[in-house]
């Protein structure tokens, strides 16, 4: 069990496609899925500049050929039988809403070999919110991924009261072996340590901007020179995405959250400006 290779990642929007291409820059055959021919010719175009991103960042310096050899350790599909065939790793890594997640376990369920086991990389549900669908609640776990995974390398894992211990030492030294460092986390928790620390940041900083406190710019700037921190809430808002913050601050029934959500969906959403990986979110890029 120790020895999982073949890795599936369901999901190749901005974090879903860095998944995949660490785990195929470190050697392991990948497949990725997604829901159609078209979506996933996008995400041919993400791996393409993740290969460019592996060369020039300072934190991979990637040669040619390793930045080839991860393009060739990749195999894209939009049929999830396929996908899972023969997979020891499953990475779920699809938008951040329940019933959507619900519905992909419950079809993998079926789907997945025996031996298959099933990680979520969700940043707000606990795997307890899905283990019931999975059909292997003892092969199950969480797998969260920092965003810019190649540079801001953790890959917190997380069970439930079901998981297997030797399951969970498995992707503890999948982890490892992609070039990540595993945060093992104790017992379940919401937000997990990275978003548990992040998430209200986040959150205050949105408080800040919908209570008209002050502006985008004003917050970041305060963050920033005050803390020393490389980056505001607001750049950290596009890295992550604008249409991943839309999703959950529109599912919690703070009245202020809901205020964030529509003036995300209004003001940047539906202008198509989603982040850094448009080019244009709260900042131009």
């Amino acid at each position: 069990m120790s020895d999982l290779r073949n890795i599936t990642v369901l999901g190749t929007g901005v974090l879903g496609s860095q998944i995949a291409f660490q785990a195929a820059f470190h050697g392991y055959p990948v497949t990725a899925y997604d829901i159609s021919d078209d979506v996933l010719q996008h995400a041919r175009e993400r791996f393409a500049k993740l290969a460019e991103v592996y060369r020039r960042d300072p934190a991979v310096n990637a040669t040619d050929e390793q930045a080839e050899r991860a393009l060739a350790n990749l195999h894209l599909t939009a049929d999830l039988a396929d996908a899972v065939a023969d997979a020891d790793l499953v990475i779920e890594a699809v938008p951040e809403l329940l019933a959507l997640k619900q519905d992909l376990y419950t079809k993998l369920a079926q789907l997945a070999p025996a031996k298959t086991i099933f990680a979520t990389n969700s940043s707000t549900l606990l795997p307890s919110d899905l283990k019931g669908f999975t059909g292997r609640p003892d092969r199950f776990l969480a797998l969260h991924y920092a965003n810019q995974v190649w540079r801001n390398n953790t890959a917190e894992v997380m069970g439930t009261t079901d998981t297997d211990p030797a399951v969970y030492a498995a992707v503890v030294a999948f982890a490892t072996g992609s070039g990540l460092v595993p945060i093992e986390i104790k017992k379940e928790k919401a937000g997990y340590v990275l978003n548990s620390l992040l998430v209200p940041l986040l959150n205050a900083a949105a408080q800040l901007l919908v209570d008209g406190i002050a502006d985008v710019e004003t917050i970041d700037k305060t963050w920033r020179i005050a803390t020393g921190a490389p980056a505001g809430p607001f750049q950290i808002y596009d890295v992550v995405g604008l249409t991943t913050a839309y999703n959950i601050a529109s599912s919690s029934p703070d009245p202020r959250s809901q205020k964030f959500a529509a003036l995300l969906k209004t003001d940047y959403i539906d202008k198509g400006k989603l982040g850094t990986a448009t080019g244009e979110g709260f900042y131009t890029y």
